[in-house]
């Protein structure tokens, strides 16, 4: 499946040295996430002294990580473009393997907020990462190869959700411990085996004030033409997946009281269909459907998940939540590489690591506002509301993706 090879009409061929490192870190990267998501109420339970505050507090966490990425991804996204892919994610993943250790260390509320902090301000690994495969890939290749990224991250996320609910059984901390360890090996690996793949004559060569404000780099990005309702339509849909990945686990607590172990199998569900997708569909769907229509149609499955999502929680009927993620899983698993393959062909390799890094502004900035509306929608109206949310905000994200294309 993954076979490396020169394509013919193809002047750039890839490195299987920066190519093997980046599938390693991306897989990595997925398990490092996602392991951590099935504990984080558990682990903030001990802090709450009223349990109607612990969606809230739960979602103050996810928040307070996307702000950090939200003010750190551009400037690291703009380094990255000055000095290099190599050095800029070496400190990123030591960032995120000290932010895992001190939220397992715990001990107060404010040390898992620390803990998320620091992981956030180091935030900008993925963003750099996707630059580091548009550096070292054909242009007109490059969906495919972020079909196999999303796959290879997708492998990752099934396993590390199932995983970290088996290792809560030794203490709800344990997952943490596991996902600091598992990055810093990822940190060794990049140090003695990852090239370069910026070469110096491609690097910015002057780097300014400007490109380090997030607000600045938000404009910026927004005025390059023909990314403006690309960015505009991912915010729509970020915003609600937001929500969602922060409320879920204690949705399916309130709503289904479920144990760590089989949350982690709920969220494996997601990197199960990563791999299905791009192992089985996404590479007919390219022969015969451009980067926007597969985006589209990403979009239009994560509707109907939605639906049904909130349907379990309507009718307290768990296979309703099984079905909605798994058509849900399936949106998201296509929309990813198809937007960022629309995301990447926009500009030349000297400025991948500023668009990934708005990009990343912007997901974050959803991100933030996503976890606060849906924990306070989900504790004033219902369960099931941030689901509906969902179903609304694409439904209004197609048109505008579908204008930015005619």
């Amino acid at each position: 499946m993954f076979s490396i090879k020169s394509q013919k009409n193809t002047e750039q061929t890839i490195d299987k040295k920066a190519f093997m490192f980046g599938l390693m870190s991306v897989f990595l990267c997925g398990i490092g996430f996602s392991i951590i998501t099935p504990v984080v109420p558990f682990l903030v339970e001990p802090y709450i002294l009223n349990p109607e505050n612990q969606a809230i507090v739960v979602t103050l966490l996810t928040a307070i990580y996307a702000v950090c990425v939200f003010f750190a991804a551009p400037g690291l996204g703009a380094l990255s473009d000055r000095y290099g892919r190599r050095p800029l994610l070496l400190i990123c993943l030591l960032g995120s393997a000290a932010g895992y250790l001190v939220f397992g260390i715990g001990g107060a509320l404010w040390v898992l907020f620390a803990g998320r902090i620091i992981e956030g301000i180091t935030g900008g690994s993925i963003s750099t990462i996707f630059a580091y495969f548009a550096d070292i890939t054909p242009r007109e290749q490059r969906t495919k190869y972020f079909g196999w990224i999303s796959a290879v991250a997708g492998v990752g996320a099934a396993i590390g959700p199932t995983l970290g609910g088996l290792l809560a059984r030794f203490g709800y901390s344990v997952p943490m411990y596991f996902g600091a360890g598992i990055t810093f090996l990822n940190l060794l690996y990049g140090f003695f085996f990852m090239p370069e793949s910026l070469q110096k004559d491609n690097r910015l060569k002057k780097l300014t004030l400007v490109r380090l404000n997030p607000f600045t780099q938000l404009v910026s990005v927004l005025s390059i033409k023909g990314l403006k309702r690309l960015l505009i339509s991912a915010f729509l849909i970020w915003l609600p997946n937001g929500s969602l990945q922060a409320v879920f686990s204690q949705f399916t607590i309130d709503t289904f009281n479920w144990a760590p172990a089989i949350i982690g199998l709920m969220f494996s569900i997601m990197g199960i269909q990563d791999i299905i997708s791009q192992g089985f569909i996404m590479p007919k769907l390219l022969i015969k459907h451009s980067d926007a229509q597969i985006a589209i149609i990403g979009m239009c499955s994560e509707i109907v998940g939605y639906g049904l999502i909130a349907a379990s929680a309507l009718f307290s009927f768990f296979p309703f939540i099984i079905a909605g993620m798994f058509i849900f899983g399936f949106g998201d698993s296509i929309f990813g590489p198809s937007f960022n393959g629309m995301l990447s062909k926009s500009v030349n390799s000297g400025e991948q690591g500023r668009v990934q890094g708005g990009s990343q502004s912007i997901q974050a900035l959803a991100r933030i506002i996503g976890p606060l509306v849906g924990g306070q929608i989900y504790v004033t109206f219902g369960h099931a509301s941030p689901a509906f949310m969902g179903m609304l905000l694409i439904a209004a994200a197609i048109p505008v993706l579908y204008k930015g294309i005619k």
